[in-house]
């Protein structure tokens, strides 16, 4: 591994001819393939010590398991941070010190779409640092789920997988998504995606997004601003969460709007646990005002022990897995180095992160 050399100040504007050298730190996890093919395609110096980075549970996790670093390590660790130009992620040791222990660093390509909790945390937008999102890398996945989770309790399958174990045959009459009302809140890739799922699925579809924005979507799909989501929640059969934490989505689906959901209604939230008031969730669930909820999130994760959500009949737990595709490390690695062809020709990056909007 080439040791990097100063070559630009701190924030400085990238040059425009391509044979510039970039040091590239990976800074988590990827299978050699994908670090040879960065390595390649970039043209670059490419950075990576896997000994030194968490190690993942499963396939493609960018959060892992810790290793135990030596004194040596550390100083190794350092030096990485303090030679990197670009980022593959962010540094997991300590991201708090980031700007200061990576003063080269000019911009970051994260792994996941929803970085604005992290970045506010550990005041990662205090200076010039450019960080582009995983926007998009996780929209196919979560639109499956959402489909999955809405049929799961249209179609009835905890009582299918009841009568199995019983051994029970009863012919019965289910439910069908054609023909349902569909709120989807939040239009970013992954609420896109969902919608058009839903409408190929012949649902009636609503979109919910910013006062103002612009969003392609099919003809199909109603469009509506936040402020009027209350219209629609009273005629909402499914009900789906796909955006971003921000102080303006903290507890919009807060107790009053869980009420005013129709009777057998079907949540689905695959965007933070703290979008949704869990307590009231539950409350709706046990009374079985509420058909169902296929939930990916939660306010608190890992899920606690005691909380009646592992139980409850009418709710599917997945444990923020959704958006984890076999594919993952593959599309992300697509996206690092289209977005690294577009830094290095001063174009426009894909999933530019916005601190005034948090996302």
């Amino acid at each position: 591994m080439a040791e990097a050399t100063p070559r630009t100040r701190p924030g400085a504007a990238v040059p425009e001819h391509r044979a510039e050298c970039l040091s590239i730190l990976i800074a988590t996890y990827l299978e050699p393939r994908f670090v040879d093919r960065i390595a390649a395609g970039g043209g670059c110096e490419v950075l990576y010590a896997p000994e030194l980075l968490p190690r993942p549970r499963y396939l493609n996790d960018h959060g892992g398991t810790p290793p135990e670093l030596s004194a040596a390590d550390e100083r190794r660790w350092a030096e990485l941070l303090a030679a990197a130009d670009v980022a593959f992620d962010f540094d997991w040791h300590a991201p708090a010190d980031l700007l200061a222990n990576a003063p080269r660093l000019r911009w970051v390509q994260a792994t996941s779409a929803g970085i604005g909790g992290f970045v506010q945390r550990y005041g990662l937008d205090r200076g010039d640092l450019v960080m582009t999102t995983a926007a998009g890398v996780h929209a196919a996945p979560l639109a499956e789920f959402a489909v999955a989770g809405a049929l799961h309790f249209i179609k009835d399958v905890p009582r299918l997988q009841a009568h199995q174990r019983g051994h029970h045959w009863q012919r019965h009459v289910s439910g069908q998504l054609a023909g349902r009302r569909a709120t989807v809140v939040g239009l970013g890739s992954i609420g896109r995606r969902i919608a058009e799922a839903y409408d190929a699925l012949g649902m009636r579809v609503t979109g919910v997004g910013r006062a103002g924005g612009s969003y392609h979507v099919a003809d199909t799909v109603r469009m509506i601003a936040t402020e009027q989501l209350d219209d629609v929640l009273s005629a909402t059969d499914v009900l789906v969460l796909a955006c971003p934490l921000t102080e303006q989505t903290r507890g919009l689906i807060n107790a009053a709007r869980v009420a005013s959901l129709p009777e057998g209604a079907i949540v689905v939230n695959v965007a933070r646990g703290q979008v949704l008031d869990e307590a009231a969730l539950i409350s709706a669930l046990r009374a079985g005002r509420l058909h169902g909820a296929a939930l990916d999130v939660f306010e608190t994760e890992p899920l606690p022990d005691a909380s009646p959500l592992w139980d409850l009949p009418n709710v599917l737990v997945s444990p923020h897995s959704a958006s984890t595709a076999a594919e993952e490390n593959e599309v992300l690695t697509e996206l690092f180095l289209d977005n690294l062809s577009r830094y290095r020709q001063r174009r426009p990056l894909r999933n530019l992160y916005q601190s005034a909007r948090g996302y």
